[in-house]
């Protein structure tokens, strides 16, 4: 039995959380927080519904605070001051949530619905016009960027290789 529809979500929300992988393996800091970044994206992609819950200042969920204190030990004895996991944190989560939610907002499934919007969209302005744009919606239709590493793992190698460069020398 729960008391109420929050506790109801709560507990949905952190057994999707609990799914989330917390390397334990002895990696080094940067592919610890890598294969647990892979994880909980792969995770939410899976379960649409529980992004925005995980968001959600009104969910309480142990495995969220058991993720955020993973985050902030792997960074910590990873060698980062607190000042900087402070930051890095807030960064990496924010990618982690952020862009998964982008994610799931931006899916447009109906790949026929996109090409009638896109079309629409091409017929309101002429060729020369927005010819980025068009660049773009062109590589979506031809597949582009769906072999090798995405947009989600560029940004994260982004962040975790600038984080890199702000600890001390060993």
């Amino acid at each position: 039995h729960v008391a109420n529809k929050d506790d109801l979500l709560n507990g949905i929300t952190d057994l999707v959380l609990e799914e989330i992988e917390l390397p334990d393996g002895g990696e080094a800091w940067k592919d610890a927080l890598r294969r647990h970044a892979i994880s909980a994206h792969d995770v939410l992609v899976a379960h649409p519904w529980a992004c925005r819950l995980a968001l959600s200042p009104a969910t309480v969920s142990l495995a969220s605070v058991r993720r955020a204190e993973w985050m902030l030990q792997q960074l910590r004895e990873g060698g980062f001051s607190p000042e900087v996991t402070y930051h890095a944190y807030h960064a990496l989560d924010a990618h982690i949530l952020g862009f998964t939610l982008w994610q799931l907002g931006h899916g447009i499934v109906d790949a026929e619905h996109l090409r009638e919007l896109a079309a629409e969209f091409f017929r309101r302005f002429g060729p020369d016009e927005y010819p980025y744009l068009r660049e773009h919606a062109e590589q979506h239709f031809a597949g582009f960027g769906g072999e090798g590493k995405g947009a989600y793992e560029l940004v994260l190698d982004l962040i975790l290789d600038g984080l890199e460069q702000e600890r001390p020398a060993a």
